[in-house]
């Protein structure tokens, strides 16, 4: 039985495909120092799967990091440890920096050291930027111009990895480019938690629906779209964690070299149209504002997932309605969250 690594792992994306790899047969490895994540998450994994994974709580940029390489035999690893707010990143750029990168660099470095080569990287639609109607659905040989310090993180992060294998050819890695994760697992036991603030729109609107916030901020409403919101391409949390299930089964069974997959639904929704289809989950409406747009937002973006439907059997199945009750579900069952 093959061991996954999770760096991240207790996060959203990380919980949600945790549960993916066990449902399949893997035994997962969860490393968190819980920065962006809850205890409880790791627990709710073991409630869901009825399987309690290894778990150490630590920094994938410190030290100790290496104990979990020296303890168990890794075939895989799978980097979820990175912010991700696009705003937040703009505000506190040097952070990002700091955590996104050194994060990568430490783990490719222990498994170098400890002849692990193979590797997914949970990279972003963010590095393709503002793109060009014209060149809508985004393919993943466009050209890669971010306008953030986030995404500037993940296209470093990318060039990282093809440096590596350019150096090493035995090191096997598929970088996966999410658009929009939304949505929660149909238990309701694990979803998308935020402190304070949330940076993402779902959360904020779960929150706005239970009344702990008075209402959505709507960053623009001039872009030159159907109504003037940015369009986002939603992809269900649960569809983007299967996809890590076959980046990973196709690693450990294939010779890749470095493979860049996009991970959406090949369609975009404005906000005005989630705020839409949320209400209609949720059985309420939703009071938003109209705010100034954010710094380093893209007007239009979603993928073209050809690819991925092609060379790793992937296609994403649940639909934007399936999302928004998803994470009403969760919000509902967690109204303070994993902790309270």
């Amino acid at each position: 039985m093959y061991n996954i690594l999770l760096a991240g792992g207790a996060g959203y994306i990380g919980s949600h495909t945790a549960v993916e790899l066990i449902k399949n047969g893997y035994n997962v490895i969860i490393v968190d120092n819980f920065s962006n994540s809850y205890p409880t998450s790791i627990k709710r994994i073991e409630q869901i799967t009825s399987v309690s994974p290894v778990f150490y709580e630590l920094d994938t940029r410190d030290d100790d990091f290496e104990k979990v390489f020296k303890e168990n035999k890794i075939d895989a690893v799978i980097d979820f440890a990175a912010y991700k707010s696009v705003g937040d990143s703009v505000k506190k750029p040097l952070e990002y920096y700091d955590n996104n990168l050194f994060s990568l660099l430490n783990t490719l470095k222990l498994m170098k050291k400890y002849n692990v080569n193979n590797f997914v990287f949970s990279s972003t639609a963010s590095v393709y930027g503002n793109v060009e109607e014209k060149n809508l659905p985004v393919k993943e040989d466009h050209i890669r111009k971010t306008t953030n310090p986030y995404g500037n993180t993940k296209i470093m992060g990318e060039h990282i990895i093809e440096d590596l294998y350019n150096s090493d050819k035995k090191f096997n890695s598929i970088i996966l480019r999410y658009f929009n994760p939304i949505g929660a697992h149909k238990s309701g036991l694990i979803g998308e938690e935020s402190t304070d603030i949330p940076a993402n729109i779902m959360p904020y609107l779960t929150k706005v629906a239970i009344g702990e916030l008075p209402y959505l901020n709507v960053y623009g409403n001039d872009y030159d779209t159907v109504d003037g919101t940015g369009v986002r391409d939603y992809i269900h949390v649960v569809d983007l964690a299967k996809g890590h299930l076959k980046a990973i089964d196709r690693l450990l069974n294939n010779k890749v070299g470095v493979e860049y997959f996009n991970l959406g639904t090949g369609r975009g929704y404005s906000v005005m149209e989630l705020i839409e289809s949320f209400s209609k989950a949720c059985g309420k409406s939703i009071p938003y504002k109209i705010t100034d747009r954010r710094a380093g937002d893209a007007a239009v973006s979603y993928a073209d997932v050809s690819k991925a439907n092609t060379i790793l059997n992937w296609y994403a199945e649940h639909s934007i309605v399936e999302m928004c009750s998803d994470s009403w579900r969760w919000q509902e069952m967690n109204p303070k969250g994993y902790e309270k």
